[in-house]
Order: C-alpha cells, then sequence, then structure tokens
C-alpha cells in the first residue's frame, strides 16, 4: 500500500522508526517494541531521513544529540515531511530552551529521559501511536 510516494508496509502491526547512533540501544529498543510494532532502525539522521522519504510510519521515535545530526532537528524535518507521524524524543538532559523548540517546533508527542524504562518506551510508543489518525 503506498500513502503519497511512500510505501506502508503490508502489516497489520503500526510502523515505527527508531533512531540511535548506538548499536545497542538500537537492538534493544528493538526487541522491547518488536512484538507490537513493525520496527525499523537507523543508525544516523542521515540514513532515517532516507527511510522517511521512502516509507511512511505511524511513529518515530529519535535520540537527541548523535554524531553527525541532531535528533530534534531531524524530528523537526520529520514534522514537515509527515506532519501526521507522532514524534518521541529520547535525550539525556532537558533544558527548558529545548523543551520549548521540541513542543513548537518538532511538536513532539512526548520526551522520554536516558536511561529510559522499557516499560516507559512501549508505553510511549502506544500511546503516540493512538494518537495518529488511521
Amino acid at each position: 500500500m503506498t500513502h503519497g510516494t511512500r510505501t506502508i508496509p503490508a502489516t497489520t502491526k503500526d510502523a515505527v522508526l527508531v533512531v540511535d547512533d548506538e548499536a545497542a540501544i538500537l537492538e534493544m529498543y528493538r526487541e522491547a517494541l518488536g512484538g507490537h510494532f513493525d520496527v525499523t532502525t537507523a543508525a544516523s539522521v542521515k540514513e532515517a531521513e532516507g527511510l522517511l522519504h521512502r516509507n511512511a510510519y505511524k511513529v518515530v521515535v529519535s535520540d537527541h544529540l548523535m554524531p553527525g545530526g541532531n535528533g530534534l532537528s531531524f524530528l523537526v524535518r520529520a514534522r514537515e515531511e509527515s506532519p501526521d507521524m507522532a514524534r518521541v524524543l529520547v535525550t539525556g538532559y532537558m533544558k527548558p530552551e529545548m523543551m520549548l523548540r521540541a513542543v513548537n517546533e518538532a511538536a513532539v508527542f512526548r520526551y522520554l529521559l536516558k536511561p529510559v524504562p522499557i516499560a516507559e518506551l512501549i508505553d510511549a510508543v502506544k500511546d503516540a501511536a493512538k494518537s495518529v489518525q488511521a
């Protein structure tokens, strides 16, 4: 099935894109979310942007600080490209000015502070997916 120029994976599970530069975290998130969602991972902002151009996702979960790209800036661009997709930011710190930008510019559904408990991650992504109109 296609959505505009993007392909929606043929699955009954909602598609989720997870972006983090740490392979161990990507694998942990994939395992945690895999029972509930069709999970695609990207190890960089550049890789994630390429995936967004080709596929439609219900939710994107992105780390904030990564080499070669800022997750919050990526989520701002993701909002412009896919405004109906829910966005979740994972960060090791939360400054007030970053919170304002996350809400105002990226329209982040939720932000999670590291280390993220797995149950909290799953609940946040489930809630984000439910917030998106079918």
